[in-house]
């Protein structure tokens, strides 16, 4: 049988953020676009407050075979990045303040 190749032209992380709407409505996965689901789109959005509660945050890749929860590894990240941003939205310093490490 020939080997078929990859429908995956690279291997690529995705990002996913599991959202925390509260009251009632409890927990669900953020829809994501594709080509929004990189580490940087990520970052970017949080701090444009895009997410208004991330809980947990998650990164994987298919083609590896991998997939580990960066939580804290993304909120330390954006601690150490502010200087980059022009402006914050409350939620990303709450995540941050909630979630980072000194």
């Amino acid at each position: 049988m020939p080997h078929s190749p990859s429908t995956v032209p690279h291997p690529r992380d995705v990002y996913l953020v599991l959202e925390d709407f509260g009251g009632g409505l409890g927990r669900a996965w953020s829809e994501t676009n594709e080509d929004d689901a990189g580490r940087a789109t990520l970052m970017r959005q949080i701090m444009e407050g895009q997410y208004q509660h991330p809980a947990r945050i998650v990164v994987f890749n298919t083609v590896e075979g991998w997939s580990r929860d960066v939580t804290v590894e993304i909120a330390d990240e954006l601690r150490r990045c502010f200087v980059e941003f022009d402006d914050i939205a409350p939620a990303a310093l709450e995540f941050i303040e909630r979630v980072g490490r000194s």
